[in-house]
């Protein structure tokens, strides 16, 4: 079974999302959603883009209910991981606002449905009612031009949820998704918190307008530059000059694969790789661990069906790349068909084969070792390396436990 034509319908059950949130409490989650047309007749009218959308999907952080306006906070440590979890959304209708943060990982992607159940135009609107009492549009303002369009009779308010829907909360009810997780720690998570709070407080403050800008600032933009407070790649600048900005800007799908690659294909095993690559060593020294890792698996899930409210056929997402000789297509087709970027016992066991090579050759590293930071940096490799593959062996083992019991669940 397919999505649409470039990628399996590779969903995570129940137990497998259990486990592996035991196993990485606190990963992001980078999803690329395509296209969304809503069918004639009921509701809003609503068609978007090929380019698609992104959010950005936090596990272990929390919304600040209380704020009466998208605040984030790092859950209490002590709490169910599998519990909380908010996915970050930019939209265009915003005016007082960069992002939204939407709450519950079921909600973000089903909404009001159960596991299998169809989208009817029922569900549709219990599905809005209950993003109404969660009060994910709570301080949230549209800009003026937005809600001229509003059809007569129709609430502001509810106008807002109706746009919303199907981009901010409930993302399947009208779009394929395709996610990359990067496992995190406390600590890097919590400078992803801070910095989307603050990308927020003027906007909350009133002494500026949010203006989404295609080039310059849009949903791409926001999560690729939270998960730059990770260490695992750059930031992506805004406000550059229009020309030079349309020349290169971040797309859904490119950030996608670019993030998959990047989480899984830095030669780790090769010492000078590591070293030659400046945040690579400094995310090492400083943090202890690398861009490259075990745990950032990929899944792909397909729009709710059977489906009473939106188009479920030859939904598109394009890459921003050559059609006939770009590196994304094939990049993204061994993403989503090889098992270590999709298993994760298989993306367990390739990094520790990794490691376990790269630390059989240190002997030889040794012996032509340079002096002072180079020294350093090897010692701090090796021990990493040593220290990782303990960890590996250890979630390895509880996978193994739990073998029977996802088998069970999977048949």
């Amino acid at each position: 079974m397919v999505i649409r034509r470039d990628a399996p319908a590779i969903e995570t059950n129940t137990a497998k999302n259990a486990l592996y949130q035991q196993l990485y409490p606190y990963y992001a989650e980078l999803c690329a959603l395509s296209e969304i047309r809503k069918k004639p007749g009921f509701g809003v009218p609503l068609r978007s883009g090929i380019g698609g959308h992104s959010i950005l999907y936090l596990n272990g952080v929390c919304r600040d209910r209380a704020a009466g306006y998208p605040v984030l906070k790092l859950c209490d440590a002590t709490a169910s991981p599998g519990r909380n979890g908010v996915a970050v959304s930019v939209n265009a209708h915003y005016r007082n606002a960069n992002w939204i943060a939407t709450d519950g990982e079921d909600f973000v992607w089903r909404g009001a449905l159960a596991p299998g159940e169809a989208l009817t135009r029922d569900a549709y609107q219990r599905t809005q009612e209950r993003a109404k009492s969660l009060g994910l549009l709570n301080g949230i303002a549209f800009h003026d031009h937005v809600l001229r369009d509003k059809p007569g009779g129709m609430s502001d308010r509810d106008y807002m949820y109706e746009l919303s829907i199907g981009t901010d909360y409930a993302a399947r009810f009208g779009r394929d998704t395709y996610r990359i997780r990067l496992p995190l720690d406390r600590a890097r998570m919590g400078a992803i918190v801070n910095f989307l709070n603050a990308l927020n407080a003027p906007y909350r403050a009133g002494t500026r307008a949010f203006h989404w800008r295609l080039f310059n600032n849009n949903c791409a933009h926001v999560a690729h530059n939270a998960l730059a407070c990770t260490g695992i790649w750059r930031p992506w600048p805004t406000g550059q000059f229009f020309a030079l900005a349309a020349l290169k800007f971040p797309v859904p799908k490119n950030e996608l694969v670019d993030l998959a690659l990047r989480a899984n294909d830095l030669p780790v095993d090769d010492a000078d790789v590591v070293y030659r690559d400046e945040l690579a060593r400094r995310l090492l020294l400083e943090m202890d661990t690398l861009p490259t890792a075990p745990g950032a698996l990929a899944t792909a899930g397909p729009v709710i069906s059977p489906n009473d409210v939106y188009e479920t056929q030859r939904l598109r997402l394009i890459f921003y790349d050559n059609p006939f000789w770009g590196p994304y297509r094939p990049s993204f087709q061994r993403i989503f068909g090889e098992p270590r970027y999709l298993n994760l016992h298989a993306n367990l066991s390739h990094f520790a084969a990794l490691y376990a090579a790269a630390l059989g050759r240190k002997q030889a590293r040794r012996s032509s070792r340079e002096r002072g930071a180079r020294a350093q940096f090897d010692t701090h490799y090796e021990q990493h390396l040593m220290r990782e593959l303990a960890k590996i062996a250890e979630r390895l083992a509880i996978l193994d436990c739990h073998a029977d019991t996802l088998e069970e669940v999977a048949s």
